[in-house]
Order: structure tokens, then C-alpha cells, then sequence
């Protein structure tokens, strides 16, 4: 029977190129270059930390960050963006969130747009990843093409394709 995963996943070393580049360009800008605070990323809570002066400044980070990320290849709907600002003494804070794995919620997008299509294979929600399998390979094939037309809400990849 063949198979393959679908799971969504960030490569570290990209995201850590991208953050360094951001910081780079941050330095750089006339528009930002007395600002304090500036942009952390922190490996095992999978987060990215922007903080500046003012709410104005963090927006401009986020759109340096945004545009840095994309142009190192990873999709930039891996990034959560929606967590609050947070004042914290002079500086205001913002978190974002790199988004590793397959949620429940986009499991559930999945598998319910791969029941819909009526196609001849099985999917089933395994922690972070769906596992697919069908008699044919020509059946998965199709699933990958229909998930890359269907917008899950975050980046999904396709590996471990075994026949």
C-alpha cells in the first residue's frame, strides 16, 4: 500500500538566516537605526521576539521580518502574527509564533477536503502529521494536487512517499 505525510515544518537554519538578514537590514535603515530593542529569535520556544519604542516601530520590524523570511524560501503564513502587543517599560513587545506541525485544526481541513473529494485513499491525523495511503500512487498524486489548490491556512509539505 502507498503512502506519504504531509506535515508542515520550518527549517531552523533558513528561519535563524532570515532573523540575522532582518537584523542586518534593521542596522541599516535610516529610519531605524537609533531604535531600541530589536528582533530576537528563540530556538526552543520556536518564537520571535520584536520589540522598538512605539507600536509604529514593531510594524516596521514585522514587515522587515515578513519580507526577509519570504525571500529565504519560507512561506510566510508559517509566521502567526496575531498575538498582542505588550508595553513593557519603554519598550513594546511583540511575539511571534513559528508555526511546527500540523495543527488539529488543519488536520481536520485536510482530511475532511480529501473525504469531499471522494478519492480512493485514507487519511488519519498522526501528532503533528496526516498520513495518507491508497492502493495507487496515481491516487495520491491526486491528493497532492488538490491540497495545493485548497488553502489550509498554513504551508504544508508533502514527504515520506513510499510505494
Amino acid at each position: 500500500m502507498a503512502s506519504f505525510d504531509i506535515v508542515s515544518k520550518v527549517d531552523p537554519q533558513t528561519l535563524e538566516n532570515a532573523v540575522n538578514t532582518a537584523k542586518k537590514e534593521l542596522q541599516t535603515r535610516y529610519d531605524l537605526r537609533d531604535t531600541k530593542g530589536g528582533i530576537e529569535l528563540d530556538k526552543k520556544a520556536n518564537t520571535i521576539q520584536l520589540s522598538s519604542e512605539n507600536s509604529m516601530r514593531v510594524k516596521a520590524l514585522e514587515d522587515i521580518l515578513l519580507t526577509r523570511v519570504v525571500k529565504q524560501g519560507i512561506d510566510g503564513t508559517s509566521l502567526d502574527f496575531s498575538a498582542e502587543e505588550q508595553p513593557s517599560g519603554a519598550l513594546v513587545k511583540k511575539t511571534v509564533k513559528v508555526r511546527a506541525g500540523v495543527d488539529k485544526e488543519a488536520g481536520r481541513k485536510i482530511i475532511k477536503a480529501i473525504k469531499d473529494a471522494k478519492l480512493k485513499v485514507e487519511a488519519q491525523m498522526q501528532d503533528d502529521q496526516v498520513r495518507v495511503s491508497a492502493k495507487k500512487i496515481d491516487d495520491l498524486q491526486a491528493v497532492i494536487a488538490l491540497l495545493r489548490r485548497t488553502d489550509i491556512g498554513q504551508p504544508l509539505q508533502f514527504v515520506n512517499m513510499k510505494s
